[in-house]
Formats: structure tokens, sequence, C-alpha cells
């Protein structure tokens, strides 16, 4: 096992991070973050008591700020991004050179020995074609988000030394709490409207839990030699499912939910894809959080969840 190192959580604040940053810490490695903190989250306070934390508040994008906290750093994991399709619509320069430029400039600053974990998102597969997309299907992103995460990737892959996990559609609760992912976002309105309106309910994507990923991480770090220099889709099998399926099993824990197909109109998000995790699987990670463990989860935890701060855009 790969224990006491140094590692990098740029953005570690997140929604993720605040996950990921305390299961790395009880593995025993150091860990530093920087992250701007740009909705004034508090999420990492329960890990300051541990002197392996060092938190720095500061930009992504500042090499000034970045260039000494990679200097030590044995990895590097970017999670500092601007996410989904609206925020980065609403915000493309700021997109571009957070979740594309930044990383570029990190990997300007490292040495060859240094190691990066990146984590981009499986809707750069697009539309996909009627089969699984595996890691060797051709990435096609057609959101702004999707395109700024494939262009980070190909670098990180490019300069080599590096493992790219990429992503399905997350859901879960975290310390900085997200409602706008699918499953997080229906589940709340299920609880608080009792209703939703679907548009191209037949859509399909692959769900993960947040802490399988985190899972994700730890088993990139523990075995880099064996996966290194390859993408990794990062998601629960048993959950390719279309909006009207997620509905139906949200339904079996909210009865009184009622959800309805809208006869006109479209989704702008235009994601419909099915995924294989069979590569990763392979190395012997396996997601543990069902999709009903979620839904239960997040019925239990969204009760205290009630204001706009939680949403990215």
């Amino acid at each position: 096992m790969a224990t006491g190192q140094s590692i990098l959580v740029t953005g570690g604040a997140g929604y993720l991070g605040s996950i990921l940053v305390p299961e790395l810490l009880a593995d025993g490695h150091r860990v530093d973050v920087l992250d701007n903190l740009m909705h004034r989250q508090t999420s990492l306070c329960h890990v300051f008591d541990d002197e392996r934390f060092c938190f720095v508040r500061g930009d992504a994008r500042d090499k000034a700020v970045l260039a000494p906290l990679l200097s030590k750093a044995d990895v590097f994991i970017p999670l500092a991004a601007i996410v989904g399709m609206p925020a980065c619509d609403a915000d493309k320069m700021a997109a571009w050179s957070t979740n594309s430029q930044a990383v570029g400039s990190a990997l300007g600053l490292m040495s060859r020995e240094q190691r990066v974990v990146i984590p981009i998102t499986n809707s750069g597969y697009g539309i996909g074609s009627t089969g699984e997309c595996t890691e060797d299907s051709p990435l096609k992103p057609i959101s702004y988000y999707g395109k700024t995460k494939v262009e980070a990737e190909h670098n990180v892959l490019d300069r080599g030394n590096a493992i790219s996990l990429r992503l399905a559609t997350v859901f879960g609760m975290s310390p900085r709490m997200r409602l706008d992912l699918l499953v997080n976002d229906f589940v709340d309105r299920a609880l608080r409207d009792r209703a939703i309106v679907l548009f191209e309910p037949h859509f399909r994507r692959n769900y993960i839990h947040v802490r399988d990923i985190a899972a994700a991480f730890l088993h990139a770090i523990d075995n880099f030699e064996a996966m290194k220099d390859r993408p990794y889709n990062v998601g629960l099998s048993s959950a390719n499912l279309s909006k009207l399926a997620l509905c139906q099993k949200i339904k079996e824990h909210v009865p009184g939910f009622v959800f309805l197909t809208a006869q006109v109109g479209e989704d702008p998000d235009k994601r419909d894809y099915v995924v294989s995790n069979a590569r990763i699987e392979a190395t012997g990670w396996r997601a543990q959080h069902t999709l009903d463990m979620g839904i239960a989860e997040l019925i239990r935890g969204l009760p205290m969840i009630r204001n706009r701060e939680h949403r990215n855009a």
C-alpha cells in the first residue's frame, strides 16, 4: 500500500474533496489543500486536528501560490474546477482557465517523477452509441464543461505518469453539499415538491456515490504503477439508468412522488449513453454504494439542506 505520501489537492474543500481529504489522511498521507472557498464552505473544519493537514486559501490558477505547494507533492489531484454545464456556460473564461489551463500550468511546474490522478467527467462521451462506452470509445463532448475536462485529460495523459478517472454522475451527501447533481436534485424535488416534469425521459447516464469516488482515488494511488497512463471509467455498473427509471427508483422510497413526461420542450443537457466500468473493476475496485443506499441516505440528510448555496448554478 502506497501510504505516507505527500498529496496536493486543489479544490479540496468542494463536494468531492471534503469526502476525499479525510480518507486520504486516514490512509496515512499528508494532505495539502488549495481552495478559494468560492461557495463560502467550511467543509474541512473537522480535519484541522490532524497535523498532516494543511490548508491554503487561494486560486489554483495562481502559479505563485501553486508552485511551492507542488514542489513538495508526490501526488497531485486537481479537483479545482467550474463544474457542470450551467456554471461553465455562465462564465466560459473561468471554466477554461480553471478546468484546463490551470492543470496545464501545474504540469509545467512538476517533475516527471511526480504523479497525477485527475478526475474528469464521463460526459465526454456526449451522445453515446447503441453499445456501452468504454475508455476506447471516441470522446465527443457536447457541453463546454465536457470539452474543458477532456482537454485537461488529454494534456495529463500526454504528459504521462498519470491516471485519469472518468467519473459518472455523482450522488450522495457531503459536507459541501450539491443539489444540482441529478440524483440529489430529483430526490430533493421528490421530498420538497412531490412532483417533477421530465423532458426527454429516455436519456441515460451512469451514476456513482461520492464515497465510491473517494475510494477510487485511494485505489488509484495504491495501485498507481499497475494503472498509470490510462483512463478509467468510474461508475456503478448497476446504475446505467434513464431519467424515467431513476424517477421510478426514487418513487420506491418516496411513494407520494409524482413524475410526468412533458410532450413538448427539451432538456438542454443532451447527454445520453451507457458506460462500461469493466476496466477499473478488473483492477480490483468496485462501487460499494447502491443507488437505493444513496437515495435512502439523501432522504435522511436533505431535510437539513434548504438554500441555493448548495447549487453550483
